[in-house]
C-alpha cells in the first residue's frame, strides 16, 4: 500500500541517498552557467538566471507531476523574452513570466496536457536532436574571448589550454564510468579539473569571468508596470509564446524521462507546477523558465529516480548565491563545457540515423525540418508547430487515398455502396468519384460501417450527393451513421433515411491515472 504526503512524496518508494545527493550536486554544477549565460545573453542582471534556476528547481522538484525531471533558467523560454528586454525593460519581463505562469496553470486545470501525445516521433527526433545542436554550439562560445571589444577566437596557448581541460573532462565522463559507477562522473571531471587548475595555477577562462555570483535571498517585488490594458497588450504575446514553448518542452521532456526509467508521470500536474513556478518568479526576480532536457539527462545519468535530487540541486544553488560563490567563481569553464558537450552527445538520437532507411520519406522530411527550424530559430515551440500540422496533412493525404466503395445490387434492384475508410476533407473528392448517379437504381444505400464521417466537409459531401440524387428522382439512405453525424444532418431533411446502428462517440482519451 502506497502512502503519500499531500500526494506529493512517495515514501514506499526505495531511495538512493548517495545517488540523490551527488546528481543533484552535478545539476547544480551544470545548471548554473547555463542559467548565467542565457541570463547575460538576453541582457539580464546575472543574478536573475540563478534566482530563476533556484526557483523553477525547488517548486517544480517538489510539486511537479514528474520525479527525475529539472527545471531552471532555460534558454529556451528566455530567448523569447529578449525583444521584450530591449523594447520595454526588465520590468515588463518580469510582468511577462508571471502572466506566463497563470497560462501554463489554465493548461494544467484544464487537462489539456494530453495533446502532447498528437506530436509524432519524427517531431520528437527532430526536436532533441536539434536541441542537442543548440548545446553543443553554445560550448563553442567559450572558445571566444574579446580582445578590445572585438570577439575573436581563442589561439596560442591559451586555446591548447582550454581545449586539453574539455577533452580531459570529457575522457573522465567516457572512461570512469567503466571504472566504477559508484560518482557520477560529471561531478568527477568537474572536481578533478577544478583541483588540477587550481594546484598548478593554470590561467584559463573561470565561472567569475562570465560574471559573480554572489548574492542575497530572491526579494519579493511586485512588476513595477502600469496595469492597465496596454501593458496586457504589450506583454500578453511573449507570455503566450514562454508558456508554449515552457509546455512543449516540457510535455516532451516529461515523455522523455517516462521511456527512460519506464515509468509514468503526470502532464497535467507538471503543467500546474511549470505555472506556479514562473508565477513566483516574476515575483522573486527570477527571468523565468521550463524542464531543462540537458540537466534532465545529467539527472537521470547520475542516478537519480526520485524528487529529492532536483530538490538538493536548487538548494546548492541557492547556497552557492549566499555564501559558496568564492569557490564557485574560480571553477573552469572548460570543466563545465566539457560536462555540456557530452549531453549534447547524450541527448542526440543517434538512432534516428540507424533507422533513417527504414522511415517513410515525409517522416524523415518532418524531422530533419524540426530539427533545422530549432537549430536556426530556435523556437521550439514553432519547430514543433510546424512539424506536427506537416505530419498532420502528411497523414490526410495518405487517408484520403484509402477510401474505398464496395458496389452490389441486391435481389430488390437496390444499388449498396459499402464504404471503406473515414470521409473528411481530404477524401471527399475521391468518395465523389465512386458514385455513377445516372447510371444507379432508384434507390441507393450507402454504408458507412466501416467508415465514419470525420468532419464537416464530409457531411458537405453526404448533403451535396443527397441532393443531387433527389434531383435526378432517385432516393438515397445512409446507413450505419454514427450519431454525432446524424445530429449534423438533420438539414437534409426528410430526403435522407438513415438507419440507426450503434456506433461509438469519439472522444480523445483523457490521462486518468489510478
Amino acid at each position: 500500500m502506497t502512502k503519500t504526503y499531500l500526494g506529493l512524496f512517495d515514501f514506499s518508494q526505495k531511495i538512493n541517498y548517495k545517488n540523490e545527493i551527488l546528481a543533484g550536486l552535478t545539476v547544480a554544477m551544470t545548471m548554473m552557467p547555463e542559467s548565467l549565460s542565457f541570463a547575460i545573453l538576453a541582457g539580464f542582471p546575472p543574478l536573475v538566471g540563478l534566482y530563476a534556476a533556484f526557483i523553477m528547481g525547488l517548486i517544480t522538484s517538489i510539486f511537479g507531476g514528474r520525479p527525475g525531471l529539472v527545471s531552471g533558467g532555460a534558454g529556451a523560454t528566455v530567448v523569447v523574452l529578449i525583444a521584450l528586454m530591449k523594447s520595454n525593460g526588465i520590468e515588463y519581463v518580469f510582468a511577462a513570466v508571471a502572466l506566463a505562469g497563470i497560462i501554463q496553470i489554465l493548461v494544467g486545470v484544464l487537462k489539456l496536457g494530453k495533446f502532447i501525445r498528437l506530436v509524432p516521433q519524427p517531431v520528437m527526433y527532430g526536436f532533441v536532436n536539434g536541441l542537442a545542436v543548440i548545446i553543443f554550439m553554445a560550448q563553442l562560445e567559450q572558445f571566444k574571448t574579446v580582445v578590445n571589444g572585438q570577439v575573436s577566437w581563442l589561439s596560442g596557448t591559451p586555446l591548447m589550454i582550454m581545449a586539453g581541460l574539455v577533452l580531459l573532462t570529457i575522457a573522465i565522463v567516457v572512461f570512469l564510468p567503466k571504472i566504477t559507477k559508484a560518482v557520477p562522473p560529471s561531478l568527477v571531471a568537474i572536481v578533478v579539473v577544478f583541483l588540477l587548475v587550481f594546484g598548478l595555477n593554470i590561467d584559463t577562462k573561470t565561472v567569475k569571468d562570465i560574471a559573480s555570483v554572489s548574492g542575497g535571498f530572491p526579494p519579493f517585488h511586485i512588476p513595477m508596470i502600469p496595469f492597465n490594458l496596454e501593458t496586457l497588450q504589450v506583454i500578453f504575446p511573449y507570455a503566450l509564446i514562454m508558456a508554449g514553448v515552457g509546455l512543449t518542452e516540457g510535455l516532451l521532456t516529461v515523455n522523455l524521462v517516462d521511456e527512460m526509467t519506464g515509468t509514468k508521470g503526470n502532464g497535467n500536474k507538471e503543467c500546474i507546477a511549470q505555472g506556479a513556478a514562473n508565477i513566483a518568479n516574476g515575483f522573486f526576480f527570477g527571468m523565468g523558465g521550463c524542464p531543462m532536457i540537458a540537466q534532465t539527462l545529467v539527472n537521470l545519468s547520475a542516478g537519480a529516480r526520485a524528487r529529492l535530487s532536483g530538490i538538493i540541486a536548487s538548494l546548492t544553488i541557492l547556497a552557492i548565491i549566499l555564501f559558496g560563490a568564492p569557490i564557485i567563481e574560480r571553477v573552469p569553464m572548460a570543466a563545465l563545457t566539457g560536462v555540456m558537450i557530452m549531453v549534447a552527445i547524450g541527448t542526440f538520437e543517434w538512432v534516428s540515423f540507424r533507422i533513417i532507411n527504414r522511415m517513410p520519406k515525409q517522416d524523415i522530411f518532418v524531422g530533419m525540418l524540426v530539427a533545422v527550424i530549432t537549430i536556426w530559430l530556435h523556437n521550439l515551440a514553432l519547430a514543433v508547430l510546424i512539424g506536427v500540422i506537416i505530419s498532420a496533412l502528411a497523414f490526410a493525404w495518405e487517408s484520403a487515398k484509402r477510401i474505398r466503395a464496395k458496389k452490389y445490387i441486391d435481389e430488390n434492384g437496390v444499388k449498396h455502396y459499402e464504404i471503406y475508410g473515414p470521409l473528411f476533407f481530404g477524401s471527399v473528392a475521391a468518395f465523389n468519384e465512386k458514385f455513377d448517379l445516372n447510371e444507379d437504381s432508384n434507390e441507393v444505400i450507402i454504408d458507412f460501417k466501416e467508415s465514419r464521417v470525420a468532419d464537416m466537409s464530409g457531411i458537405e459531401a453526404l448533403n451535396k450527393l443527397t441532393e443531387r440524387y433527389h434531383q435526378l428522382g432517385k432516393k438515397l439512405h445512409l446507413k450505419h451513421l454514427s450519431k454525432d453525424c446524424i445530429l449534423l444532418l438533420k438539414n437534409a431533411g426528410d430526403i435522407i433515411d438513415v438507419n440507426i446502428i450503434e456506433d461509438p462517440t469519439y472522444q480523445v482519451a483523457t490521462d486518468k491515472r489510478h
